[in-house]
């Protein structure tokens, strides 16, 4: 699932047109669930408080929300931005410029599925709905435990429930959609990525860290006045679509096609009907 995350972001993704969309689908994230990124991240800050943070770790950075929001929380704190993508890698840059902070947010590309890369000791981690992109994701929190210095933090925020959009009659095909391409969704994603979702406290434990956190944030926007909204839930919808179009009903898909079609009045673009619902998990960990 697409996120701030998620959502990533921080994968192995396709290139050129595909890789930009994915791009676009961050920032609108992060525009349209501004509340849910600050409400997150100034949870996370209130959680480091009392010892000093010094560098942290956006790990599967996106476009740069978290790294920024982390960077304008934690003061003279260093934040590395590490993401896979090249495009992203840009992007995360020039927020960090825009927001005055490109002195305080590193960007650095790698892949994670290669091998850990030398970024110092780490005091605060944030993980954004990008390890269960990884292919090995126990390594890699067993990866940044190492890497954090005893009393340090990683906070992993993953879905607690896939956002939704639609109400059951869309007024075009069959009711319950949304309830139909959701699930087709998830038995794909279960088959391709089987870490997704939030139980990670377990996981974190497995690797070693003591849990001492975890909190569900719930987005429920009703009829959002943001004008970002219907280009957001176009955006998750084309994601979607990707390599699952033909795994639904011919209905399904075509509802699934004028929905996308911007030239069409019942298209996302159009409707005043949304109603953005779903939540994230975060659970933080810490290294004794």
């Amino acid at each position: 699932m697409p996120d701030t995350d998620h959502h990533h972001h921080h994968g192995h993704r396709h290139a050129g047109a595909a890789e930009d969309d994915y791009t676009d689908l961050l920032e609108l994230d992060a525009e349209v669930l501004r509340d849910y990124w600050a409400a997150a991240l100034d949870w996370v800050q209130a959680a480091a408080a009392g010892t000093a943070r010094t560098r942290l770790l956006d790990l599967g950075a996106g476009t740069g929300t978290g790294a920024v929001g982390l960077a304008q929380r934690f003061g003279d704190a260093e934040v590395i931005a590490v993401d896979v993508s090249p495009v992203s890698v840009a992007k995360i840059g020039a927020k960090a410029e825009a927001a005055g902070l490109g002195a305080c947010v590193r960007p650095v590309e790698a892949d994670l599925d290669a091998g850990w890369p030398d970024l110092g000791t780490l005091d605060l981690t944030w993980a954004s709905a990008s390890l269960h992109h990884l292919a090995d994701p126990a390594r890699v929190l067993r990866d940044v435990l190492a890497a954090t210095r005893p009393g340090g933090l990683i906070a992993v925020s993953e879905f607690a429930a896939q956002l939704l959009f639609l109400p059951d009659d869309l007024g075009l095909g069959r009711p319950g959609f949304e309830g139909r391409i959701t699930d087709v969704l998830g038995r794909a994603y279960r088959d391709e990525m089987p870490t997704l979702g939030s139980q990670w406290a377990p996981r974190l434990a497995e690797a070693g860290w003591t849990v001492v956190a975890e909190r569900e944030f719930l987005v429920d926007l009703d009829r959002p006045a943001d004008p970002s909204a219907g280009r957001y839930a176009r955006a998750w919808f084309a994601r979607l679509s990707e390599g699952l179009a033909d795994r639904l009903e011919p209905d399904d898909q075509a509802t699934l096609a004028a929905l996308l079609d911007s030239r069409d009045p019942r298209s996302l673009l159009s409707r005043r009907d949304l109603r953005i619902r779903g939540g994230r998990t975060i659970t933080i960990g810490r290294r004794d």
